[in-house]
């Protein structure tokens, strides 16, 4: 079967109702993207935490797509017409192939070589150095496939400085990545907590996949033991506000690690955390940082 997407670009006000119009002239699916995208009129639609987010976008791009019939332009118009909506608007059009959308998906996640030694590997393909460390990891729903620079910085912070026998908690663990390669690493304990109950099945399945044992737990549970090495990949204002928590789970001389921080934040996380740590040079990964140091 092929298919036929049709794209509208249109204002605020009026996504609403050209996103139903679509969906009753037959679209099997609706998505809406900034049409500014790319432009420097890109903006993000929502906020961190605890700031304000933006309601909409100036200007949405709205495709829809549809079985591929002759009679779809037809119907598309016919329906904005009957809306009270102009039949005459810009509609751009493109045909879509069919073809087998899980693969398709799949060649978008190829191995990440994270280190000299370490990589992310998803299930479908060969580990590219089978001697070297490698962490599988499928994408999903839980954040963490080591594809962005707050994942890899982490990891990277953890390949360089874990010694060996450490006990680590991953606090913000989505997939599981960082208390994974944690273990693969020579931790000898981990805990990995998150709010999410999806995010804390998806890291059970992936350690197990990993064969490394790991208590996954509910943040809801109560504050585990403090560890030796703590680490939260997040966001910057949940890290903010967490900071007496993480602050408290953080051995004294053990290590935090903080990402999810763009550069432009990191002075006001760095401002929040410097009376409980001493504080080591940031680094830095397109536009993002890894905030580190040692419990006082």
């Amino acid at each position: 079967m092929s298919w036929l997407s049709i794209t509208l670009t249109v204002d605020a006000a009026d996504v609403e109702t050209l996103s139903e119009v679509l969906l009753e002239a037959g679209a099997i699916s609706v998505d809406v993207t900034d049409a500014q995208a790319g432009t420097a009129g890109e903006r993000a639609l929502f906020g961190e935490p605890g700031e304000p987010a933006s309601a909409e976008w100036e200007l949405s791009r709205l495709t829809g797509l549809f079985e591929k019939r002759d009679s779809v332009l037809e119907n598309v118009r016919a329906a904005l017409q009957a809306a009270g909506l102009d039949p005459a608007v810009q509609i751009a059009t493109a045909h879509v192939a069919d073809q087998d959308w899980v693969r398709a998906t799949q060649t978008q996640f190829q191995p990440v070589h994270v280190s000299s030694r370490l990589w992310v590997v998803p299930t479908w393909h060969e580990a590219p150095e089978p001697d070297a460390i490698n962490i599988v990891i499928d994408p999903g729903l839980a954040f963490g496939t080591g594809t962005h620079p707050t994942t890899r910085l982490c990891l990277r912070w953890l390949d360089a400085n874990l010694r060996g026998g450490e006990s680590v908690l991953d606090y913000g663990c989505g997939s599981g990545i960082l208390a994974i390669a944690a273990m693969k690493l020579g931790a000898a304990h981990a805990i990995g907590v998150d709010i999410d109950p999806v995010a804390l099945l998806a890291a059970r399945l992936n350690a197990m996949q990993n064969h490394v044992q790991i208590e996954f737990i509910a943040a809801s549970g109560g504050a585990p033991e403090p560890a030796d090495i703590v680490v939260a990949n997040i966001l910057a204002n949940p890290l903010k506000m967490l900071s007496p928590l993480l602050a408290r789970m953080t051995r004294r001389g053990g290590h935090i690690l903080l990402s999810g921080v763009l550069a432009h934040q990191a002075n006001e996380v760095e401002d929040v955390y410097r009376e409980a740590f001493e504080l080591q040079p940031l680094q830095h990964e397109d536009g993002w940082v890894l905030v580190s140091g040692s419990r006082r």
